[in-house]
């Protein structure tokens, strides 16, 4: 699964506070978003790699993005699954879990 797999590669990097939302039954935009945090501009920009990467070499594909590390938020759209990257703080401020609460968890890894 495409998801899942974005899942284990932001867990490589050490990604914090990971989420998997299903959004199917919500919205037609995307079927899933995954949320991760990091601690740094430096690990934010290895968990941007690492995702960029990973699904190019694996899957052919390629995001829209929006942000930027140093922002603390990045937005990767693959059109099926968003995926996104925040530094701690934003990740608190804007609380997209919450916003999506109606959407199911399918993984969380702390």
């Amino acid at each position: 699964m495409f998801a899942q797999r974005i899942v284990e590669l932001v867990e490589d990097k050490q990604a914090s506070d990971i989420v998997m939302l299903d959004l199917r039954e919500l919205n037609a935009f995307a079927d899933y978003f995954v949320l991760c945090s990091g601690e740094s501009d430096r690990q934010l920009k290895a968990i941007l790699a690492a995702v960029e990467e990973g699904v190019e070499q694996e899957f052919k594909r390629h995001a829209r993005a929006e942000g930027t590390s140093d922002t603390g938020w990045v937005l990767l759209d693959y059109d099926d699954v968003v995926v996104h990257i925040f530094s701690v703080a934003l990740r608190d401020y804007y609380r997209l879990e919450r916003l999506w609460s109606k959407a199911t968890p399918v993984v969380v890894v702390q």
